[in-house]
């Protein structure tokens, strides 16, 4: 039944669009141009970001203790497009793999920084953590604009800011593979991420390299991260919303919550990415916007409930 609602979404994507693509004239030589182009690249697009945006959430949730940050969060999306603007700035003619290098890199020293930060702050309070990330992240994303602007690079720094899938087509989506590759190999190692999850102490007890396991992690997540701001900008929210309604039903154990995390997140954004597209067809609406309003809604739940339940 599960995959059956993401298969229904994958092909339900294929079919919408300007161009005119039905089962009746799936064979003729444009339509199938259009579908392998332009359809499959988008929709692949979309499942892979669905599914590694929520995956990095989950795995960052569980490195922080904290159930209430994620990558765009917590400043590790405006680190990665920090690092793309020096590559754009000092060394323009870096091929592709060289900016994703920077970018990458941008991205594990700004969540890095984040780590180090959450370190001091008073664990007793959950929401005082992804308050900081939120100055934190608007602090760099400020930082990206003003050298932009100063650069005449506006215009560059929007795209990254803001999550689009209409300029998806095939030889411009393929290194969002990574980033479920990456996914892959963060299962492989979810029984010892469930034991850094309770904590370095623990973890040292039970012989797990803690600080090595960490770092690794937070190496995927930031590839992850970059991944997507490169190849189709932000979508904010998909890795605070995702894990945090998954793991109500599953638990903490990533073994078992991280599958339906990542089918979660790319059953979630393409539905988003259907709706932007049927809002004001035959015009789209930014797939961000879209998510960032459901997600904003949930953000706001989860940080008033409990407070809710204190009073």
């Amino acid at each position: 039944m599960a995959w059956a609602l993401l298969l229904a979404l994958f092909v339900l994507s294929l079919f919408i669009g300007v161009s005119q693509l039905s089962w009746a004239n799936i064979s003729d030589p444009d339509a199938l141009t259009v579908l392998f182009v332009s359809r499959f690249p988008r929709t692949f697009a979309v499942v892979l970001t669905g599914t590694s945006m929520a995956v990095a959430g989950l795995v960052m949730q569980m490195v922080v203790h904290n159930r209430f940050v994620e990558p765009s969060t917590a400043g590790t999306a405006q680190g990665a497009a920090l690092g793309l603007l020096v590559t754009l700035l000092f060394f323009p003619a870096w091929p592709l793999l060289g900016k994703m290098t920077l970018a990458i890199a941008g991205a594990l020293l700004s969540m890095l920084l984040f780590l180090a930060m959450a370190r001091r702050i008073p664990p007793h309070d959950p929401l005082l953590l992804p308050l900081v990330g939120l100055i934190y992240g608007s602090a760099l994303g400020a930082l990206a604009t003003f050298i932009a602007y100063e650069a005449d690079l506006l215009q560059v720094i929007e795209i990254w800011f803001s999550g689009d899938f209409s300029a998806v087509l095939k030889g411009r989506y393929e290194l969002l593979w990574l980033g479920g590759i990456a996914s892959l190999l963060l299962y492989l190692l979810a029984d010892r991420l469930t034991i850094v999850g309770m904590g370095e102490q623990m973890s040292q007890t039970l012989g797990i390299p803690y600080r090595r396991l960490v770092l690794a992690a937070m190496s995927m997540v930031a590839l992850m991260t970059a991944l997507v701001v490169i190849s189709v900008g932000m979508v904010p929210f998909i890795g605070l919303v995702v894990p945090n309604i998954v793991r109500r039903f599953t638990g903490d154990n990533i073994r078992r919550s991280l599958p339906w995390v990542a089918w979660t997140g790319a059953v979630l954004l393409l539905f988003c990415d259907v709706l932007a597209r049927i809002i004001r067809f035959p015009y789209e609406v930014p797939v961000s916007v879209v998510f960032g309003v459901f997600g904003t809604a949930v953000f706001l739940y989860l940080l008033l409930k409990p407070m809710r339940g204190q009073a």
